[in-house]
């Protein structure tokens, strides 16, 4: 009976397991700099703990480092390799905030929970500080971002929100840029203006990553990679996770999967919707060169619809990303693609080479809010960080595991938005999008 139940459970979940499973970082440049190439052994057997974690990207991470530190024993799965998914894989940008509008959240709370979703903003980026600080996590972090205006409406936006920001929650953190001093952050001539945020800043992703597992190792979380968890169930305990050789027995259950949770939790996969997303990476362009391309050193994102980003890394590579598509596959000649997109802003690096080109997924909701809540009772979950999710997923760690430990408000706040599903389903999703990416793209141009 039980062989049968989990040849059933593999069965309903092949897709994730065929797709995701057991496979390596993707070739990218951050697993080339990778400072950590520890591997944790997958689960073999039944594991009794408080708390299993399914994803071992920064909100399973996060998740159980602050759970173990609470004083829960935890257990962490991880399909392929710590990292592996958009944790390991994305621009770096650490961004206060979240991806939609603060207004989207006014939607559904009080002016005063407003303003605590909007201080909790602030402290997502904290906590990813703190984190690296405690824990001694070398991941190149560095304070500094700047929101470009591509057209005169994304430059007046830009300085309303940047006067909005002040006026309504007392932030001064924002510095509204004109566009004749642009030159002392990027060299380029494509924008018109920009608002700096010195709270703000990239790192590193992977490395960030993986030293979150050694902290949350070192602290007693059992890491387990190549271990996918295909089916969900309760018994007398709580619940039960099980796994191809092996089943966690858990009080509490939290998925942090986002894009790549499969069918475990169908539920969830219908309201966000995965959008890959790509980046490249330079051969070093030497310091001086660096300096002179992004004298501050600060993250950069346009303000079109589809847009780009970029930054520079420790060694002087600049990595640009964008061309977001409804592919899980990288697309071919995305290196040159991407190459031409970042010579419209930067046509004095067409002699240099592109060392490194990857894609990826993340996990979009339809009002670009993260999307927090629980299956069950005792089922958490957090996902839909819709590209926001370096600093969120830190904020989603902390939010669930003091639910857990039974101060469950702050983290019952972000339960309150209305989180539809997306239409079409499985069939029309993808050519929904491609309508989509058209229009804003034809937005953009316009």
């Amino acid at each position: 009976m039980a062989s049968h139940l989990r040849c059933e459970a593999i069965h309903r979940n092949s897709w994730l397991m065929l797709k995701f499973r057991n496979q390596a970082h993707a070739p990218s440049y951050y697993a080339a700099s990778a400072n950590d190439t520890a591997h944790h052994a997958p689960l073999a057997g039944r594991v009794h703990v408080d708390v299993c974690v399914v994803g071992g990207g920064f909100t399973g991470l996060c998740t159980a480092l602050n759970l173990v530190q609470r004083g829960f024993s935890v257990a962490l799965l991880e399909a392929s390799r710590i990292g592996w998914g958009a944790s390991g894989r994305n621009g770096g940008q650490l961004i206060t905030g979240y991806s939609c509008g603060i207004d989207t959240f006014a939607q559904s709370m009080s002016p005063e929970d407003v303003r605590r979703i909007w201080d909790m903003g602030l402290e997502s980026v904290d906590i990813v500080r703190e984190q690296i600080e405690a824990h001694g996590i070398d991941c190149d972090l560095t304070f500094g971002y700047l929101n470009v205006a591509n057209k005169p409406r994304h430059a007046d936006a830009l300085q309303a929100w940047c006067d909005e920001a002040a006026s309504r929650f007392g932030y001064r953190g924002y510095r509204y840029v004109q566009a004749a001093d642009l030159g002392s952050y990027v060299e380029s001539k494509r924008y018109v203006g920009g608002l700096y945020s010195e709270d703000s800043g990239h790192l590193h992703p992977l490395n960030y990553a993986l030293g979150l597992a050694r902290a949350a190792k070192a602290a007693g979380v059992s890491l387990y990679e190549d271990t996918c968890a295909v089916s969900l169930r309760k018994n007398a305990v709580g619940h039960e996770v099980l796994c191809e050789k092996g089943l966690v027995e858990a009080r509490y259950v939290v998925l942090a999967g986002n894009a790549y949770l499969g069918q475990l939790a169908p539920a969830l996969k219908r309201k966000i919707l995965p959008v890959a997303t790509y980046v490249i990476a330079t051969e070093p362009l030497g310091k001086a060169r660096a300096r002179a391309l992004m004298p501050a050193d600060a993250a950069i994102c346009d303000s079109n619809h589809a847009l780009e980003y970029f930054r520079l890394s420790k060694d002087g590579r600049l990595l640009w990303g964008g061309r977001a598509s409804c592919s899980t596959r990288l697309p071919p000649n995305t290196g040159e693609a991407m190459r031409l997109d970042m010579l419209r802003t930067f046509p004095q690096l067409a002699d240099v080479r592109i060392d490194y080109a990857w894609g990826g997924l993340i996990d979009a909701t339809m009002n670009r809010a993260p999307h927090f809540g629980r299956l069950a009772p005792n089922v958490y979950f957090a996902q839909g960080f819709s590209g926001h999710g370096v600093n969120v997923t830190a904020l989603a760690g902390r939010l669930i595991a003091e639910a857990i430990d039974t101060q469950a408000a702050r983290f019952d706040l972000f339960g309150r938005i209305q989180h539809r599903e997306f239409p079409g389903g499985p069939l029309l999703r993808k050519p929904m999008l491609a309508l989509a990416m058209a229009w804003h793209a034809m937005q953009d141009l316009l």
